[in-house]
C-alpha cells in the first residue's frame, strides 16, 4: 500500500482550518431581468354591456317612481297594515307545513321507489308520475273542492256499512288545510326523486359496513345514508323551500288566506290592485332574500365538515 499523493502547496499561502478543501466556487452574478409591463387585456364590450344594463335599471326604477298611475303612499300605508301581515303569516305557515310534509312524503316515495319490491317500487313510480305531470292549480283545486263528491270522510271497514268514525268534509277541509295538503302533495312529487338521487349517490360500501356493524335497513337509513346524502340534498331542498314559497301564492284560486289572497281582497274594495301587488310583491322579495342567505350560509357549513 503506498501513501496518498498530497499536492504542494503554493508558495506563500497556509492551509488553514478556514480555507476549502475542494475547489473554490464562486457564484456569478445573476443579470438583471428587464421589467416587463403587463398591460391587461380590456373587455370593450363588457363595458358597454354594464351601461346599457344600469341604464335601463336606472330607466325602470324612475318610470315606477315618478309614474302618475302608481300612488306610492297607499303602497306604505297597506305595507305593514294587519291584514297584510296576517296573509304573510299566513303565508309562512303554509309554506313551512307543506314543506314538513313534502319532506316526510318525499323520503317515503324515494325509500319505496329504490325498494327491491316491484309492488312498492311501482306505487312510488306511479305517485312521482301523477304529482309531477298534474300541474298545482289542479291540485289545488281538485283538493278544495272534495265536498263537492265525498260528503264524509269515514274510517270502517271497507265494502261495508260499519263504520267507526265520520267526520263531514266541509267542516274538515278549510281552504288552509287544502293549500297545505295541495302544496305537499305536489311539492313531493318532486321532492321524491331529489331525495332519490341523494340515496343513490351514497356507496354500496356503506350498505355493506351497516350490515357488518348489526345495523339493520331502517337503522342504517337514519344513522349513515341520510346523514351523508343530507350534504347532497341541502342545496336543492334550499331551492324547493323557495319554490314553495312562490308557489304558495297559487293557493288564491281556492281563497287560502295568504299573503296575494289578502292584497287582492283589499284591492277588491278599494280598487288599487297594483298598489296592492307591489306590497306584496315586497314581502315576498324580503322573505325569499332571508331564505336566500340563510341558505348560503347553511351550505357554508355543511360543506365545511
Amino acid at each position: 500500500m503506498t501513501a496518498p499523493i498530497v499536492p504542494p502547496l503554493d508558495e506563500g499561502k497556509t492551509m488553514t482550518a478556514s480555507t476549502p478543501t475542494g475547489p473554490a466556487r464562486t457564484r456569478a452574478a445573476a443579470p438583471a431581468r428587464p421589467k416587463l409591463n403587463v398591460v391587461p387585456v380590456r373587455h370593450w364590450g363588457r363595458g358597454v354591456f354594464a351601461v346599457v344594463v344600469a341604464f335601463v335599471l336606472v330607466s325602470m326604477i324612475g318610470g315606477l317612481a315618478t309614474n302618475p298611475n302608481i300612488v306610492w303612499p297607499i303602497v306604505w300605508e297597506f305595507l305593514f297594515s294587519p291584514g297584510i301581515l296576517q296573509g304573510l303569516a299566513s303565508t309562512l305557515w303554509i309554506t313551512v307545513l307543506s314543506m314538513v310534509f313534502a319532506v316526510i312524503l318525499a323520503v317515503i316515495i324515494a325509500v319505496m321507489r329504490i325498494s327491491d319490491s316491484t309492488i312498492l317500487s311501482g306505487v312510488a313510480a306511479g305517485y312521482v308520475f301523477i304529482f309531477r305531470g298534474v300541474p298545482l292549480i289542479v291540485i289545488l283545486i281538485f283538493v278544495g273542492n272534495l265536498g263537492l263528491f265525498f260528503t264524509d270522510f269515514a274510517l270502517g271497514i271497507p265494502f261495508t256499512e260499519v263504520q267507526f268514525v265520520s267526520v263531514p268534509v266541509r267542516d274538515v277541509m278549510t281552504p288552509f288545510l287544502a293549500s297545505v295538503i295541495g302544496l305537499s302533495l305536489a311539492g313531493s312529487g318532486y321532492m321524491a326523486e331529489i331525495v332519490r338521487a341523494g340515496l343513490l349517490s351514497i356507496g354500496t360500501g356503506q350498505h355493506e359496513a351497516a350490515k357488518a356493524l348489526g345495523l339493520d335497513g331502517t337503522r342504517t337509513l337514519r344513522y349513515i345514508v341520510l346523514p351523508q346524502a343530507a350534504k347532497v340534498l341541502l342545496p336543492p331542498m334550499g331551492n324547493e323551500l323557495i319554490s314553495m314559497l312562490k308557489a304558495s301564492a297559487i293557493v288564491t284560486v281556492i281563497g287560502g288566506g295568504d299573503l296575494l289572497t289578502v292584497a287582492l281582497g283589499i284591492s277588491g274594495v278599494n280598487f288599487r290592485t297594483i298598489e296592492l301587488l307591489i306590497v306584496a310583491t315586497i314581502w315576498y322579495l324580503l322573505v325569499i332574500s332571508v331564505l336566500s342567505v340563510g341558505q348560503y350560509f347553511l351550505e357554508k357549513r355543511m360543506a365545511a365538515k
